[in-house]
């Protein structure tokens, strides 16, 4: 996974995948990366093959994170087995 920052915005790429055996340490590794000057997160999936529900709690937690900063998180490009799992949550 990489991480850069680009203003205000902490943008995460080169995620393979979101589960059980990683999710927690990607949220971790996530928050840990946040500066003071950080409230937005974007987190590109076009390279992510698999969330299970443990990322999905995962990207959750992020999400209550940059709203404490009144910040956003962005999902960016999900691969369609992604995307459906997203936009089944979604509904």
């Amino acid at each position: 996974m990489k991480m850069q920052i680009q203003g205000e915005t902490l943008h995460v790429s080169e995620v393979k995948e979101l589960g059980a055996s990683n999710s927690n340490a990607f949220r971790d590794w996530v928050r840990s990366s946040m500066t003071d000057g950080q409230k937005d997160i974007e987190i590109d999936l076009s390279q992510t093959t698999f969330v299970d529900s443990c990322g999905l709690g995962a990207l959750v937690a992020l999400h209550k994170t940059v709203c404490s900063r009144h910040g956003t998180i962005r999902l960016l490009r999900p691969q369609p087995p992604v995307h459906q799992i997203l936009e089944f949550v979604k509904s």
